[in-house]
């Protein structure tokens, strides 16, 4: 089915369904002719992406984000990293870190 059909399916116009497109919230399939189809697939993937903004109460292109944090790592590291800074996020233990704690906890045990 052709845009205006699914929009009218998916409760929204056009115009957001290109939107979300453009973020990336659309499988990439377009026919021939360069118009873009919709079939059971695209519209499932576009209810589903609707339902995951509105139960973490998130816009297409928070969601879009999310989605580009998944996918490239140095987008994950970035983000990772601002959030180790925050203090939103933990740094991850690195092993050495881990040995030098369990040397030290021999060394010095608790209750002594």
């Amino acid at each position: 089915m052709r845009i205006t059909e699914a929009a009218k399916r998916l409760g929204m116009s056009p115009r957001m369904l290109r939107y979300r497109e453009a973020l990336g919230l659309l499988p990439p399939v377009r026919e021939q002719g360069a118009h873009r189809r919709f079939g059971p697939d695209e519209l499932t993937a576009v209810a589903q992406g609707v339902e995951l903004e509105k139960r973490f109460d998130v816009s297409p292109a928070e969601l879009a984000f999310a989605l580009r944090v998944l996918s490239e790592p140095a987008v994950a590291a970035a983000v990772r990293d601002l959030g180790v800074r925050i203090g939103r996020i933990q740094a991850p233990r690195r092993a050495l870190d881990f040995e030098k704690e369990k040397a030290l906890r021999l060394l010095h045990p608790p209750g002594r």
